[in-house]
């Protein structure tokens, strides 16, 4: 028999430093349009997309649909519940294929659940279009299965070389419209340009999933794609993250792309990962980029310790971050790492130099990911040869939990420090370095209700992500992140830049004259700690960050983080009243509350300043 109607389920568990990307099923997509034309229907759900609870979800499209093989995309964090919704598939009597990292990695003990009847090894499209064709597995590369009780796995399937051949992945299937938390004022969008990566970084999937084998499309064949997610989305602004593990393998296909979509001039921006050595090579090439848009470059700088470096086969020297950190900067791109922590033989003392070596080599923003041995890489077969892996949920290995012994420091600490890295990293410096870089590349400022906005999304998006991550004990991990914000670079380094020249304020300045505005949070018998902001009719003068408060400060913002209730995810306009008018009464005296007036008369005229700027 073969199968007819095919629905592609895509879990909604997804976690960790993976949770700002990959956010749309384009893997589906591909395997949807290449199997298009073989069955009489292809549906995509995404469970992240759909409403609560996800089992009655399922259960209506089941019933809705009736597929009669049902496919299921799984990461590590979404072992459970790809497993759930397999089940509920079976008791429909649906045939069950699970793909992915995870699935290619693990066969053998997701297939030993009743509940799974194939797993696909690898790339799926072809291994798919044979599954629905013939109906079975037999001399199907690519799949496992089971025989009589007995796991049979057939042999690998050979890599698709020519990547062209590929139909683009099915949009016209998208059910939903995608926006990222990080740029929600555009749509978004995904875009493959290669697979694979030729690094043999050994805590990576890459070298057991492509076997450190690259494959590229042609520049040709990815301007076609991109003017046609242009169309798709009706030529408005989009964000387009590209998936590829390493984007600059090639350089000289990377120039020829920019050369074919720099005169084109799309409002696009795109967000790639690199490898810092081809950054630092190349400056040339990464010029071109930022010109045509991709402005985005996420590094794996990993360490500054070369010991790290050499243990996890990266084959690069950190003076190569500085340089390749310089080249982004230069013409005003985003130069953003990540670090990765808790590797077997790291101390605390090494860990907490992390953060400040991320700024000193000049990140705009960074990642503190903690070290997660995957399945099917050297760093896993290393530490489960030594017993060393602890942790049997694979929805924890997340890199934001620790899941194995190290030599020095307990998992729990790892959790804390990851925290503690971040607090120290993110300080308000870094947000306006950030749009330094804008200023740089767009020769003009941002203004300052944009620029706040933005840090209310970044916000959002980092409380909801803990809230995820560390699911109880998001509390903790909030007053590490508070206690660890003081930082006196931020006084010399706002000085020296002035926020006031990368961010528009002129009239908000002018209006709100010479004040020193502080903000202090407290949580819990801490000691407070305060933001201080030192203005002119000018010029931010300088921006401090204290424990404790300070007392000549002209209005006084006393914010008790108790009053946020933090292990909760949403907060009704009652409560966003009730922290308001917290905030506004902190200001007792005659004086101060003159001085608030003026703070909100100032914001006030900027707010509508910059709706007219939107009107016009």
């Amino acid at each position: 028999m073969s199968f007819k109607k095919v629905l592609l389920i895509k879990p909604s568990g997804r976690h960790g430093l993976s949770f700002a990307f990959d956010i749309i099923p384009t893997g589906f997509e591909y395997i949807a349009a290449y199997i298009e034309n073989d069955v009489d229907e292809v549906n995509i759900i995404d469970l992240e997309m759909e409403p609560k609870p996800i089992q009655q979800t399922i259960e209506k499209y089941l019933d809705e649909l009736r597929p009669d093989l049902v496919g299921i995309s799984m990461s590590a964090t979404e072992h459970s519940e790809g497993l759930e919704i397999a089940q509920l598939a079976k008791n429909h009597d649906i045939v069950t294929v699970l793909g992915g990292y995870h699935p290619t990695e693990i066969p053998d003990e997701l297939l030993s659940h009743s509940q799974v009847d194939f797993v696909i090894r690898g790339e799926g499209e072809r291994t798919m279009q044979d599954l629905i064709s013939k109906g079975d597995a037999s001399n199907i590369d690519g799949i496992s299965y089971k025989e009589d009780n007995v796991i049979v796995h057939n042999s690998d399937r050979e890599f698709i070389e020519d990547l062209d051949s590929l139909p683009f992945p099915a949009r016209h299937l998208r059910r939903y419209k995608y926006h990222t938390t990080l740029m929600p004022d555009r749509g978004h969008d995904v875009l493959t340009t290669s697979r694979g990566c030729w690094g043999r970084c050994s805590f990576c999937c890459e070298p057991s999933m492509s076997g450190s084998l690259q494959r590229y499309r042609s520049p040709e064949n990815v301007i076609n794609e991109i003017l046609e997610i242009v169309k798709f989305h009706d030529e408005k602004p989009i964000s387009i993250e590209v998936t590829d593990p390493h984007f600059m393998g090639k350089p000289k296909l990377v120039e020829q792309l920019c050369d074919l979509l720099i005169p084109y001039d799309f409002d696009i921006r795109f967000g790639v990962k690199v490898r810092p050595d081809s950054v630092a090579k190349h400056p040339e090439i990464v010029r071109k980029m930022i010109a045509a848009g991709i402005d985005g470059f996420e590094m794996g700088i990993e360490s500054p310790i070369m010991r790290d470096i050499k243990s996890t086969s990266k084959g690069l020297k950190t003076d190569v971050h500085v340089k390749a950190v310089n080249n982004i900067k230069k013409w005003g791109g985003s130069a953003g790492g990540t670090l990765v922590i808790g590797l077997p033989d790291q101390t605390e003392e090494e860990i907490l130099q992390f953060p400040l070596y991320a700024k000193k080599i000049g990140l705009t923003s960074s990642a503190f990911g903690i070290a997660t041995p995957y399945p099917g890489t050297k760093f896993y077969e290393e530490l489960d040869s030594q017993g060393l892996i602890f942790e049997t949920d694979w929805n924890r290995f997340d890199e934001m939990h620790s899941v194995f012994k190290t030599k020095h420091l307990s998992g729990e600490r790892i959790e804390e420090l990851a925290s503690i890295c971040m607090a120290k990293f993110w300080t308000i410096d870094r947000f306006i370095e950030k749009e330094r870089m804008g200023v740089i590349k767009n020769k003009t400022k941002k203004p300052l209700m944009k620029f706040i906005t933005d840090r209310m999304h970044n916000l959002e998006f980092s409380v909801d992500a803990g809230l995820q991550l560390q699911e109880g004990n998001f509390s903790q991990h909030a007053k590490e992140f508070l206690d660890a914000s003081p930082d006196p670079e931020i006084m010399e380094y706002t000085r020296k830049v002035g926020m006031h020249n990368v961010v528009e304020m002129s009239r908000f300045l002018n209006l709100l004259g010479e004040q020193k505005i502080q903000l202090s949070l407290r949580n819990d018998g801490m000691p407070p700690i305060s933001w201080i902001f030192k203005t002119t009719k000018d010029t931010v003068e300088y921006i401090q960050v204290i424990r404790g408060t300070q007392d000549d400060s002209s209005i006084h913002f006393d914010i008790n983080l108790q009053d946020f209730r933090l292990e909760q995810r949403n907060f009704s306009k009652i409560d966003k009243i009730r922290i308001v008018t917290k905030l506004l009464a902190s200001n007792k005296g005659v004086k101060r509350k003159t001085n608030l007036i003026r703070l909100l008369a100032a914001g006030g005229i900027d707010v509508i300043k910059s709706l007219g700027t939107k009107s016009n």
